[in-house]
């Protein structure tokens, strides 16, 4: 009997970013200058990025997600992000996806954040 669904048994939900790639934390730091207008915290550290995933040819992926489906923002906030990172010196080319799954919680969101917003 084999499994139906495309996700790998014990494969994560969040792909992996590429940490060890040279422009990974330059590229971080241009996503934390992106903030949903909502809420006064930077999107890296609310955890709506999920995934930075940089090539060889330094072809940058981002897989993000939003607070909520019905984000008044859903439709601009990948060109934000794909405008914060394509001046980073290095990048070739970016591209924002957005995912619903796994879906957004607030256990997502970094230390610096809740503090920021009260939760701690």
């Amino acid at each position: 009997m084999t499994d139906a669904s495309p996700q790998m048994e014990g494969a994560p939900l969040i792909a992996p970013s590429s940490t060890e790639h040279p422009l990974h934390d330059t590229i971080v730091e241009a996503c934390r200058t992106v903030f949903d207008p909502e809420i006064p915290v930077n999107i890296f550290d609310l955890g709506l990025v999920y995934t930075v995933e940089i090539n060889d040819e330094n072809e940058v992926n981002v897989i993000m997600t939003l607070t909520a489906p019905g984000c008044p923002v859903a439709g601009e906030m990948p060109g934000w992000v794909q405008e914060a990172i394509e001046p980073v010196p290095g990048v070739k080319m970016v591209n924002v996806e957005l995912t619903w799954e796994p879906p957004w919680g607030m256990e997502m969101m970094s230390d610096e954040a809740r503090l920021e917003l009260g939760f701690m």
